[in-house]
């Protein structure tokens, strides 16, 4: 479960943050995650628990926001909208499609204090 060494990449960011910006405790983690990333919001929030406990997060709450999958084909340039990696077009049903979003999770918003 490779969520788990996500969330710890979380939590270093979280423990970095505080140190620049001067925070004490984390309320609430919003994360962004994309259909095409690969990463279980589920397992995330089993995880998060586990990974943020006696640290800045104990009890933070986390809010999973996810983010669809988009793509521009390279045959007839039109933007379609992507369940996995290797979906065809849905205009042409060329194969190839370019991925614009959803591949990635990130921090996206964090209540501190």
């Amino acid at each position: 479960m490779h969520e788990i060494s996500l969330l710890e990449s979380v939590l270093e960011t979280l423990e970095t943050q505080a140190k620049q910006q001067g925070f004490q405790q984390v309320k609430q983690v919003v994360l962004e995650i994309g259909a095409l990333s690969c990463v279980e919001a589920d397992a995330l929030r089993f995880g998060f628990e586990v990974v943020m406990k006696n640290s800045l997060a104990e009890h933070a709450e986390l809010v999973i926001i996810k983010i669809a999958g988009q793509g521009i084909c390279p045959k007839c340039q039109q933007q379609v909208l992507l369940e996995t990696l290797h979906d065809p077009c849905h205009h042409c049903g060329s194969f190839g499609v370019t991925v614009l979003q959803g591949q990635s999770m990130r921090i996206k918003e964090l209540i501190v204090i």
